[in-house]
C-alpha cells in the first residue's frame, strides 16, 4: 500500500515549509516586484474593463468568469515550474518554496504590526493612523488609541490566517499550486469583495469562493491560536461569538484570536463612508498598544506549532507507509 499521493508523505513538503518560513522571517516580503503586487495590478485593470453597467444575475457570471480567467494562467503556470516530470526533483522543490514564500507574509504583518505599535504607545495618533491606514480598509483619519489598537490587533489576527497558514494549508495538500490559487484567490476577494454598488454582483464569485476556500485553514487557524495561547477563553470566545460576526470564516478565527489573548475587539468601524457596529469579540480589556506586540507573538508561536505539526505528520505517514511496505 502506497501513500505517495500524500504531498506531505516525503519530508520534502515539511521541509519546504520551515525553509519558506525561514526566508520569510529572515527577507521578509520583496521590497520591489512582488508577484502579487503585479497581480493586483492586473486584475484592476482588468476589472475596470469587464465590471459594466448590467444586471445581476449577469454581473455575477461575468465576474466568475473574470476570476477564472485570471487564476487558471497562473494555476498553470505554478503547475508546470512544479511538476516532479517535467523539471526534475531539486527544480521543483526549490519552485515549491519560491511560491510559499512569495505567498505567506508574516514579517510583513510583523512590520506593520510595528509601525503601529512604535508611535501608539508614544501617543503619536496621527503617525498611528497613518501606518494603520497602510493594513485596513477602514476610516482610519479619527479613530482613537483605543481603535488603533482594535484594528490593528484584529488585522494581524485575520491576516494571519489569509496571509500566511490558509496558504500553508493548501501548500501541504496541493503544493505551489495550491498555495498560488488561494492566494491569489484571497486577493481578488480583498480587492473585489466589498458589498459596494461597484461590487455587489461582480465581486460576489470573488467573495464566495475566498470563503469555500477559507473554510478549513480559518477553523484550523482558530483551533490554533487556541493552542497557542488562553486556551479555554478562546473556545468560550469561538463558541459563543463566532456566529455574530458578518464573516463565516473571519468569526472563528478573529472570536478564537480575541480570546487568546484576552482582549475585547469588534465595536464600531468607518467602511467606505459608512458607519458600521460590530459584536464584540473576546474578552477582558479593551485594546491597547500592548496587545498589538500579544499579537503578533500570537502569529509566531503559531507558526512554530505547525511547522512542529506538519514535521511531525510527515513523520508519522512515513512511519505507516514503511509498516505497510514492509
Amino acid at each position: 500500500m502506497s501513500f505517495d499521493y500524500y504531498p506531505i508523505n516525503t519530508y520534502s513538503t515539511a521541509l519546504a515549509v520551515i525553509a519558506a518560513v525561514l526566508l520569510d522571517a529572515l527577507l521578509g516580503e520583496p521590497k520591489r516586484w512582488h508577484p502579487l503586487v503585479g497581480f493586483g495590478w492586473i486584475a484592476n485593470h482588468i476589472e475596470r474593463i469587464f465590471n459594466q453597467q448590467m444586471l445581476p444575475h449577469y454581473a455575477r457570471i461575468v465576474g466568475l468568469v473574470t476570476w477564472l480567467l485570471l487564476l487558471l494562467p497562473f494555476a498553470a503556470i505554478s503547475y508546470l515550474v512544479t511538476n516532479d516530470a517535467l523539471m526534475g526533483a531539486t527544480f521543483t522543490w526549490i519552485a515549491n518554496v519560491t511560491l510559499l514564500y512569495f505567498a505567506i507574509g508574516a514579517q510583513s504583518l510583523t512590520q506593520h504590526a510595528k509601525a503601529v505599535f512604535k508611535p501608539l504607545s508614544e501617543q503619536n495618533l496621527p503617525q498611528a493612523r497613518h501606518a494603520i491606514s497602510m493594513i485596513v480598509s477602514r476610516d482610519t483619519s479619527q479613530l482613537n488609541e483605543t481603535e488603533i489598537a482594535t484594528a490593528t490587533v484584529e488585522s494581524v489576527l485575520e491576516n494571519g490566517n489569509d496571509a500566511i497558514f490558509g496558504a500553508i494549508f493548501w501548500f501541504v495538500l496541493f503544493g505551489g499550486t495550491g498555495t498560488v490559487i488561494f492566494r491569489l484567490a484571497n486577493t481578488l476577494d480583498a480587492m473585489w469583495g466589498y458589498k459596494t454598488p461597484r461590487f455587489l454582483y461582480f465581486g460576489w464569485a470573488a467573495a464566495r469562493l475566498d470563503d469555500l476556500l477559507n473554510l478549513v485553514p480559518a477553523r484550523l487557524t482558530a483551533l490554533s491560536y487556541a493552542l497557542c495561547g488562553h486556551t479555554k477563553s478562546a473556545f468560550k470566545c469561538w463558541v459563543s461569538q463566532s456566529r455574530t460576526w458578518y464573516s463565516p470564516n473571519a468569526g472563528p478565527v478573529m472570536s478564537a484570536g480575541a480570546g487568546a489573548l484576552q482582549v475585547k475587539l469588534g465595536g464600531n468601524a468607518v467602511y467606505h463612508g459608512t458607519a458600521k457596529q460590530r459584536p464584540t469579540l473576546g474578552m477582558g480589556a479593551l485594546a491597547n498598544a500592548g496587545h498589538i506586540l500579544r499579537a503578533v507573538n500570537l502569529i509566531w508561536r503559531t507558526i512554530v506549532l505547525w511547522c512542529v505539526a506538519i514535521m511531525l505528520g510527515a513523520v508519522f505517514i512515513n512511519i505507516i507507509e514503511s509498516y505497510y511496505l514492509a
